[in-house]
C-alpha cells in the first residue's frame, strides 16, 4: 500500500507583523460553521480576521477568528457556531492579520500539550474516576540558522524582548495550515568551529491550535 506520508520539506513558518486592508462583509450565515460572504476577499485558510461594525450579528464585533473553508467570495470561521447569534442585517468589515515568513528554519516540533485530569472520585466510587479538563496545547520549538537581517527573525526577537503574544502560521507542503498564538520564551544562539550560527527557539502556545 502506498504511503500517504507528508514531506516536511517546503514547510513555512510565519509570524504576525501587522494588519492588512479591511474586507467588506456583505453577509453572515446563522450556521455551524459560520460562513461570511465578502466578494473577492483574497483570504486563505489559516488566516485570522477581526470583525467590526457588523450590523445585526453584533456577536462577531471586536473578535478575532481563524478562517477555515474558503471560496472566492466566502470563508468560514473555525469552530464558530453562529446558529443562535442575532440575524445579520448589513455592513461590517473583516480585517486580516498580515504575516512575515521566518526564514532559515531547519527543524520544528510541538503541539505537545495535553488535557488536565480532573479527579471526580467520590464515596460511591469503586475505583478512581477522572474527567478531562481544558486542553493545554503545550509548546512549539524550532531550530533556525540565525540571520539577524531577516524580517521574520527580527519580528520574533522583538516579540520576545517585549513579551508580546503573536499569531503564527505553520503551512505544510500539502496546504494544510496550523494557526496558533504564542509567546517567544527563548532564542539562544549557538555556534562553533566549522559551523554556522544557529538559534533554537521555544514558543509557549496560548489558546487552541486551529488546523485548516
Amino acid at each position: 500500500m502506498a504511503s500517504n506520508a507528508i514531506s516536511a520539506q517546503g514547510t513555512t513558518l510565519q509570524i504576525s507583523t501587522g494588519t492588512g486592508g479591511a474586507k467588506t462583509v456583505t453577509g453572515v450565515s446563522k450556521a455551524n460553521p459560520c460562513v461570511v460572504t465578502s466578494t473577492a476577499h483574497g483570504l486563505a485558510a489559516g488566516d485570522r480576521v477581526t470583525f467590526a461594525s457588523v450590523g445585526g450579528m453584533v456577536e462577531l464585533n471586536g473578535n478575532s477568528y481563524v478562517i477555515e473553508y474558503v471560496t472566492a467570495n466566502t470563508f468560514s470561521l473555525f469552530k464558530v457556531d453562529s446558529s443562535a447569534y442575532t440575524t445579520y442585517t448589513s455592513g461590517g468589515t473583516a480585517t486580516p492579520v498580515t504575516f512575515t515568513q521566518i526564514k532559515e528554519v531547519k527543524t520544528f516540533s510541538g503541539f505537545d500539550g495535553q488535557a488536565s485530569e480532573l479527579d471526580v472520585t467520590n464515596l460511591d466510587s469503586t475505583a478512581k474516576e477522572f474527567r478531562l479538563g481544558l486542553v493545554d496545547e503545550g509548546g512549539f520549538s524550532f531550530e533556525m540558522n540565525q540571520v539577524n537581517s531577516d524580517a521574520g527573525q527580527s519580528a520574533l526577537r522583538t516579540s520576545k524582548n517585549a513579551g508580546t503574544i503573536k499569531t503564527y502560521k505553520l503551512t505544510l507542503p500539502n496546504a494544510e495550515v496550523a494557526t496558533f498564538t504564542a509567546f517567544a520564551k527563548s532564542l539562544p544562539s549557538a555556534g562553533g568551529v566549522d559551523g554556522v550560527l544557529t538559534s533554537s527557539v521555544a514558543l509557549r502556545i496560548s489558546g487552541s491550535v486551529a488546523w485548516a
